[in-house]
């Protein structure tokens, strides 16, 4: 199941970077370095591990699939939080410099309509 979530997470990461291939603001490939690396390592872990038990490979518990679903899962959320990091530090947008160097406007107070006494 691991090997499943993160293919399907490179898969689809790599059909959203190659939509946007010639610009590469939001560094999107990096996401899908990631997750095709994580695809390569359980791809290697399911190679060896069926070497290991053969048929019984194919026959996992259900308790197995769900413990190796989360798994996937941990390992999508932990990519696109390192994603997210390197996305912040290299700001491509610029947002989080304009947020951080920002001169505060002093907030003048609204006139109120004069009356009309």
């Amino acid at each position: 199941m691991t090997l499943l979530t993160t293919v399907f997470a490179a898969i689809i990461c790599t059909i959203i970077w190659y939509c946007n291939a010639p610009k590469s603001q939001m560094k999107i490939g990096i996401l899908c370095f990631m997750y095709w690396g994580a695809s390569l390592m359980w791809l290697v872990d399911a190679v060896f591990e069926y070497a290991e038990i053969h048929n019984e490979y194919f026959t996992p518990t259900p308790m197995d699939m769900l413990n190796d679903f989360y798994l996937g899962l941990s390992v999508i959320a932990l990519g696109l939080v390192i994603w997210l990091m390197i996305l912040l530090a290299k700001d491509p947008k610029g947002v989080v410099k304009s947020a951080l160097f920002k001169e505060k406007i002093p907030k003048q107070p609204l006139p109120f309509p004069k009356s009309s006494d």
